[in-house]
């Protein structure tokens, strides 16, 4: 089982910029893909970006060119760079891995943007 904890969220303006941490334990071998989601009030859950164990990025679209994933295997944090923010960014992150077919999530982060 993996855990996870998210870090890193709060309240910005807009036009500004927070990174997301997502410190990973447990049993660690065979996370195949790491990622990002949110969901605001109301909506369903998206995804936001994911790295996969060989380093390949994806992104939603809404969020491309404005946010980053990375990943840090020593430290076994994954993060989320977030710039240009807008106040539709304003959701809950939530940090995900997929390992052997079962996916595990964290707490998740409060992320609000203001006008």
């Amino acid at each position: 089982q993996v855990q996870l904890v998210e870090s890193g969220g709060g309240l910005v303006q807009a036009g500004g910029s927070l990174r997301l941490s997502c410190a990973s334990s447990g049993s660690l071998f065979s996370i195949s893909v790491m990622g990002w989601y949110r969901q605001a009030p109301g909506k369903q859950r998206e995804l936001v970006a994911s790295i996969t164990s060989g380093g390949t990025t994806n992104y939603a679209d809404s969020v491309k060119g404005r946010f980053t994933i990375s990943g840090d295997n020593a430290k076994n944090t994954v993060y989320l760079e977030m710039s240009s923010l807008k106040p539709e960014d304003t959701a809950v992150y939530y940090c995900s891995a997929l390992r052997l077919g079962f996916r595990s999530w964290g707490q998740g982060t409060q992320v609000t943007v203001s006008p």
